[in-house]
C-alpha cells in the first residue's frame, strides 16, 4: 500500500505514528530560515516491527548515485516481506541539489562539516540540525550515501568506523571490493553525530563526475538491501563480494595535497596506486603549460581520491594519500 505525499514539520514527524505495512511520501519543511527549504522524505514501514535502517544521500548537492539508489530501493521494496523501516532523505541538501555545487549557495558552507547543526546558525546548520534529530536520531544502522562528485573520482568503496566492530561487520557485507576503516572520526559530520549517538554507520564513496555509473548504482543498491538483510529488516541472506583493497587512515579531503597557485592540474598517478614519500602526484600548469607547482607526496600511501575537474584555485585539495590497514 502507498499513501501519497504530504508536508511536515520536523518537530511533528515520528515515523511510529504511520501505519505499518504502507509506504510514506513526506517534505519536512524548515520552521526557521532558510523558509521554504522541503527535506523530502521515503519511509517505508514493515508490516511487523523490527531495526530501522536510515539512509541519506546528496548531503553534497552535485553527488547523484545516492539519490538514484534511495528511488531505486524505495520502489523496489515491499513492506509485507519487512520486519522494521527503511527512513531515507533522497536529496538532504535541496540548495546545493538545485545549484549542481557541493556546497549551498545560501551560506557557501559545506553541510557536511556543521553537523549536529544549530538552529541559530546558519542555513546549512539548520538543515543540519533538523537531518541529525529528526532523521538520524532514529537509526539503529545509519547509511551516508556519497560519491566523488563533480570535481574528484574515487573508486567504489564502503567507508566505516575503525572502533566499532558493528561498522566493520557491515562493511564486510555490504559488497562493495574496497572498505576503508576510519580510526579518527573529525566532528561537524554526519558520521561523527551518529557517533556520538552510539549509532553504527557506513558511507560510501563512487567515481563521481556528475554521471551515474549504472554497474555502481547497482553496486549501492545491492548493498543498500545487503544492510537491509543483515539487519534482519528482509529476510534472507547478505550477498557478499570478495574484497581486495582494505584501506585505513584519514579521509578529509578538506587536508589533502593543495594547489598554491590557480591554474590546470594535470595528475600523472592512478587510483589506488601505492607511492612514496616524495613521489611526484601532478603538476599544475599556467595557461601557457609551463609548471608552476609539482605535487608530491607527504608520505608513504595509496591514492585514494584525485582532483578531476582540472581548473583549481589556491587551497583546494587535489590529491589523498591514506594507508592500508595494518
Amino acid at each position: 500500500m502507498f499513501s501519497d505525499s504530504k508536508d511536515m514539520k520536523p518537530s511533528k514527524f515520528n515515523p511510529e505514528c504511520f501505519s505499518r505495512g504502507q509506504k510514506y511520501k513526506l517534505d519536512l519543511e524548515t520552521e526557521s530560515k532558510p523558509k521554504g527549504v522541503r527535506l523530502p522524505v521515503l519511509l517505508v514501514r514493515g508490516a511487523r516491527p523490527g531495526k530501522t535502517l536510515v539512509a541519506t544521500a546528496a548531503i553534497h548537492g552535485d553527488e547523484y548515485e545516492g539519490v538514484r539508489t534511495i528511488f531505486d530501493v524505495f520502489h523496489a521494496l515491499d513492506p509485507m516481506h519487512m520486519s522494521g523501516d527503511f527512513l531515507a532523505v533522497p536529496v538532504s541538501n535541496p540548495p546545493a541539489f538545485w545549484n549542481g555545487t557541493r556546497a549551498s549557495p545560501l551560506d557557501g558552507a559545506n553541510l557536511a562539516r556543521v553537523f549536529p547543526g544549530d538552529l541559530n546558525a546558519g542555513a546549512s546548520s539548520i538543515i543540519a540540525y533538523h537531518l541529525a534529530q529528526t532523521i538520524i536520531a532514529r537509526a539503529d544502522f545509519y547509511l551516508d550515501l556519497h560519491s566523488a562528485g563533480i570535481l574528484w573520482a574515487s573508486p567504489a568503496l564502503a567507508g566505516y568506523n575503525a572502533n566499532d566492530t558493528r561498522s566493520l561487520d557491515a562493511a564486510l557485507i555490504f559488497g562493495t571490493k574496497i572498505i576503508w576503516g576510519h580510526p579518527v572520526i573529525p566532528p561537524g559530520r554526519t558520521v561523527s553525530f551518529a557517533t556520538e549517538r552510539n549509532i553504527p554507520w557506513l558511507y560510501t564513496e563512487a567515481w563521481g563526475s556528475g554521471r551515474i555509473d549504472p554497474s555502481e548504482l547497482q553496486l549501492f543498491v545491492r548493498g543498500v538491501f545487503n544492510l537491509l538483510r543483515h539487519l534482519k529488516i528482509l529476510p534472507g541472506r547478505p550477498r557478499r563480494a570478495r574484497l581486495q583493497w582494505h584501506l585505513y587512515g584519514d579521509g578529509n579531503t578538506d587536508k589533502g595535497l593543495s594547489a598554491k597557485y590557480e591554474g590546470f592540474c594535470v595528475p600523472c598517478v592512478g587510483l589506488l596506486q601505492k607511492v612514496s614519500r616524495r613521489q611526484e602526484l601532478g603538476q599544475v600548469y599556467d595557461l601557457h603549460g609551463k609548471t608552476i607547482q609539482t605535487l608530491r607526496a607527504a608520505s608513504h600511501g595509496i591514492v585514494a581520491m584525485i582532483r578531476q575537474f582540472p581548473v583549481v584555485h589556491p587551497g583546494e585539495p587535489l590529491f589523498l594519500i591514506t594507508g592500508l590497514r595494518p
